[in-house]
């Protein structure tokens, strides 16, 4: 029984990009605050030897400004300007050099908070998310964190904190208007940076969730490549995926033409701040009141200012994309987790492994209930199989006992412990499942068997293997066990991969065993080879066996028949024949079917 399908759901909507963003960043840089003060302290080293500079110049070309200037040569001030200007590069650069660490680490403490917070959502999340969005998501997000924290600190600020500086200066050494044409022309630009860059972002952030949205309709489809060569739609899916990427091509052409209204406005802002600055110094110059090293000391500081300042637009606009990419990111940590452990949550102790399903219901969605007052009891190390007809329910039993939902009502108990009451690793620590689709890793053999215990020695892979009766197949390979499997498996059989999640559930050697129509996809020979193997591993174990065809729950210790999401015919496979109901009748036309070669 699968989940009600939903349409997929794109993430709530998010509001404007704001310092929100940047706060929660707050706690990953902190934990080398150490490093972030001493880089702060670099970054004003640097920006004060920066704007000493112009200052040197202005007094050696005083200086120099003389009859005799050979006899006044300020050799010292000369030495003074080159440190200076050494001094102001190799600041940034250590800077830089003692903030990397920083930056790396806050990366990566996001990065695994995301990651271990996906794993933590819902079955009902993943089987509706689409994988290469989210992967977009959280790689443009990681890396708009280290944008954001380069671009704050190390190129707003510093870049501030020198125009204020110099605006000071200009006021102490010259007059006010100095300061007041530099503000002013700051003011104006960071004006128009603002209110034209507002107006793009929209452009931007559509942009980047049509990429998103290609990106995962791309990938989606790669997934599906043997779906869709079985059906000829290869120019269907080129066509799907075309329709995102010409929205995609509109919005970023609207983006690009807004990015030129934008530079063109930043450039005249300046260009009459530095016109109106020059104009007012050479005034000075040709009146006296103002020194040939003044124009030049002015002039310099003009250079330094708005070359930093001619890149404030990118960097707002980095700024701007960086904290809608964050959001994104910081929008799946908010995704609620619908399954939580309590705080009061104890380990669950399995002594027996007796498993108990009592007045169970439940509902993926409200307005569509899957099981209605389901009661049965699994004794310790016997097997009870649950069959009826597909969506009758059967593979809810198994995803309700393995807690990736919880029940709407009723409880389910292991050696008398609410599941809901224990923690979720120790629960699925004491449960091994077989699936009907065994989905393996695209890596080795070894590593997908010794995936059901990492810790596992590699003597106990190879026994786990032996006793899935893979071994002499594995052997028989020319790479061995570092044969690779393929994306999801692909390059196994059905029965080789099935073998595989044998062996990786013996490795795990769990008290209680799930088989969820472990053979429903394997043809007849096949499958009867691996019954025999799961019969056989199913022994003094606690065992769900959910199952299709009745031929493999024979043996079974209770069979309960499923109608509807109840629980219509229980017993023995004898017993229910005997009662001549469902069971018998599924029985007969089963059998008729293998008469016939149909199954």
């Amino acid at each position: 029984m699968h989940p009600a399908v939903h349409a997929h759901t794109e993430p709530p909507p998010l509001g404007e990009p704001s310092l929100r963003s940047i706060s929660r960043l707050f706690p990953y840089l902190w934990e080398f605050r150490g490093r972030v003060l001493f880089a702060m302290a670099l970054l004003v080293g640097a920006k004060l030897a920066s704007v000493a500079v112009p200052l040197v110049l202005k007094d050696i070309i005083d200086a120099l400004d003389k009859p005799r200037p050979e006899l006044v040569l300020p050799l010292g001030l000369i030495l003074a300007y080159g440190f200076l200007r050494f001094a102001s590069t190799t600041f940034a650069d250590l800077r830089d050099i003692v903030f990397a660490k920083v930056t790396q680490r806050a990366m990566r403490r996001i990065s695994m908070r995301v990651f271990d917070h996906l794993h933590a959502l819902s079955l009902r999340f993943h089987l509706e998310r689409q994988t290469g969005g989210i992967t977009r998501d959280i790689e443009r997000g990681a890396k708009a964190v280290s944008s954001l924290v380069g671009y704050l600190l190390f190129r707003i600020t510093p870049t501030v904190l020198e125009i204020l500086m110099v605006a000071v200066i200009l006021f102490v050494k010259l007059d006010w208007i100095f300061s007041l044409i530099t503000l002013a022309t700051l003011a104006a630009y960071i004006g128009f940076t603002v209110t034209i860059t507002e107006w793009r972002t929209q452009f931007v952030r559509r942009a980047n969730t049509l990429d998103s949205q290609a990106y995962g309709r791309a990938i989606d489809s790669l997934l599906n490549y043997e779906t869709v060569k079985y059906f000829g739609n290869e120019r269907y899916e080129a066509r799907r995926y075309d329709e995102r990427l010409a929205e995609w091509e509109d919005m970023s052409m609207k983006s690009q033409r807004s990015l030129g209204y934008l530079n063109a406005a930043q450039a005249g802002v300046i260009a009459i701040g530095v016109t109106l600055m020059v104009l007012r110094a050479a005034d000075g110059v040709v009146e006296g009141t103002l020194t040939l090293g003044d124009l030049v000391m002015v002039n310099a500081f003009l250079l330094q200012m708005f070359q930093p300042l001619g890149f404030l637009g990118v960097m707002y606009r980095q700024i701007k994309e960086s904290l809608a990419d964050v959001e994104r990111m910081f929008a799946l940590l908010k995704r609620p987790r619908e399954i939580e452990d309590r705080p009061d949550a104890r380990v669950l102790d399995v002594v027996a492994g007796e498993v108990k399903f009592d007045h169970v219901s439940f509902a993926y969605n409200p307005d569509r209930p899957i099981l209605h007052d389901v009661s049965f009891t699994i004794p310790p190390g016997k097997t009870v199989a649950v069959v009826g007809a597909s969506g009758a329910g059967k593979s809810t039993l198994a995803r309700l006992l393995f807690r990736f939902y919880d029940v709407s009502a009723g409880s389910i108990t292991i050696d008398g412990q609410d599941i809901r009451h224990v923690t979720q690793d120790s629960l699925r620590a004491a449960i091994g499942v077989v699936p009907q689709d065994t989905v393996l890793f695209n890596d080795s053999i070894y590593y997908n068997i010794a995936y059901g215990r990492p810790g596992a020695t590699r003597e106990e892979v190879v026994e786990a293997a032996r006793a899935a009766h893979i071994l002499h197949f594995i052997e028989s390979l020319p790479q061995g066990w570092d044969t690779i499997v393929g994306e999801r498996g692909l390059k196994l059989s059905g029965g080789e991969k099935q073998r595989v999640a044998i062996a990786r559930t013996l490795l795990k050697n769990p008290a209680i065993l799930i088989l969820d129509e472990a053979t429903s996809a394997l043809d007849t020979k096949t499958e009867k080879a691996i019954q025999a193997e799961l019969l056989e591993i199913a022994k003094s174990r606690t065992t769900l066996i959910i199952a299709h065809r009745l031929s493999t729950v024979v043996e079974a210790d209770e069979i309960l028949v499923m109608e509807g999401g109840r629980i219509v015919e229980r017993g023995r496979h004898p017993e229910l024949l005997a009662k001549n109901g469902v069971y018998a009748h599924m029985w007969a036309l089963q059998q008729q079917q293998a008469e016939t070669g149909e199954v």
